[in-house]
């Protein structure tokens, strides 16, 4: 037992060490307790995309369902994940520790400042429970990424969906109007999902100044590096600030590391701490995700060709909703929402039995197809499929 104790405290030290990053103790006991339908929650959001996928064709054309980027990740990242797998038998502590010290660098921060977990996902589940409990309200845009939320909803936390404005942006002034005392967090995903609209920068910027002072503003940035100059539209400064802002940033877009789970948040020291008590943590990413991370963190001339091809398949979706007589919501991300002349439901069982994958929703009394931007062949595909039904 002594042992036992020992080893844990020096893998504890270890984490610490790579960040001050606590090791996870206490989350998964808190799930396990939790009823099957809270628990559903951690992982509902996906649940969707797995069933569209598995409801398709028996050759899928074009996977266009997850936001996913289909070039990555780079030679660097598979390089470095293979060469990993020689001592994965020890863990990641030093990679753990170059890959925090890179991105602390890189944003102007301290390693104290960043909290890493096996995507984004699992720090959203943290900042809900936390946030959320006591019945404290959340408030969030509507419609825009549902995953914290949702979790809040089912852990017992009061949502307030406020709806977008008339070009499908965040209303960041009737959010504002919401915040009251019993207000936990107001989430706001930069560029939203599932729109792809951006709000003002400036704006966002003030907002998150006086918003901050009443209720943690949970900036959620997973498509920013999909914008002209990233760092100028980020809320990072604002945590540089000392304000009560945490940004939220995955390596599964751009960086091509959807299947690699790698995401991260920056705040304030203390919110680190307190949220290291309900996120799984460091030490719950492989020693291979670890080393294409710190592989491939700011590797610019991959980035930007992923970019450049992102560009050009979002430019030939945009010809093609065009030429077929349809409007589309102008994207700042890797996927273009748009509404359709059919039941969503139906057009997405139709698409599918065509081999492509894509997303629908409802809402403003319209329904809406969101497509995911793949390889130019997959747009083609997407096309093909599209055609028969437009």
């Amino acid at each position: 037992m002594a042992n036992s104790i020992n080893r844990r405290n020096w893998i504890k030290t270890s984490a610490f060490m790579a960040g001050s990053v606590t090791f996870f103790s206490g989350a998964l006991s808190k799930l396990s307790a939790m009823p099957v339908k809270v628990k559903s929650a951690f992982f509902g959001s996906d649940r969707v995309i797995e069933q569209n996928l598995l409801q398709g064709a028996p050759v899928m054309k074009a996977r266009l369902s997850a936001n996913e980027n289909p070039f990555g990740p780079s030679r660097a990242a598979k390089k470095a994940l293979m060469d990993a797998m020689e001592t994965s038998y020890q863990y990641p502590f030093m990679k753990s520790r170059e890959l925090i010290g890179k991105i602390a660098e890189f944003e102007g921060v301290k390693q104290s400042n960043i909290l890493m977990d096996a995507g984004s996902s699992p720090l959203l589940h943290a900042a809900a429970m936390y946030y959320g409990k006591n019945g404290a309200e959340i408030i969030t845009g509507d419609p825009s990424y549902n995953d914290l939320p949702s979790t809040a909803a089912e852990l017992g936390s009061k949502v307030i969906k406020v709806p977008l404005t008339a070009d499908y942006k965040l209303d960041l002034d009737a959010m504002e109007a919401k915040v009251g005392p019993n207000t936990g967090l107001v989430y706001i995903c930069n560029p939203n999902n599932p729109t792809a609209t951006i709000v003002d920068t400036n704006k966002l910027k003030g907002f998150c100044e006086r918003v901050s002072k009443k209720a943690v503003v949970f900036v959620d940035e997973a498509y920013i590096d999909y914008l002209p100059d990233p760092q100028a539209s980020s809320m990072m400064n604002a945590v540089k600030a000392g304000q009560n802002i945490i940004v939220a940033r995955t390596f599964s877009k751009l960086y091509g590391f959807a299947g690699l789970r790698c995401g991260y948040i920056v705040a304030q020291p203390e919110v680190v701490k307190i949220l290291s008590s309900y996120a799984t943590g460091m030490m719950s990413l492989s020693a291979t995700t670890v080393a294409a991370a710190a592989a491939a963190y700011q590797e610019k001339e991959f980035l930007q060709d992923a970019l450049k091809k992102t560009m050009a398949s979002k430019e030939f979706l945009y010809s093609v909703l065009k030429k077929e007589g349809y409007t589309y919501i102008p994207s700042s991300a890797n996927f273009v929402m748009f509404p359709i002349n059919m039941d969503g439901a139906k057009f997405s069982q139709e698409m599918n039995n065509r081999g492509v994958s894509i997303r629908n929703w409802k809402f403003n009394n319209k329904d809406w197809c969101r497509v995911s931007i793949g390889r130019m062949d997959e747009m083609q595909a997407f096309a093909d499929a599209f055609k028969q039904l437009s």
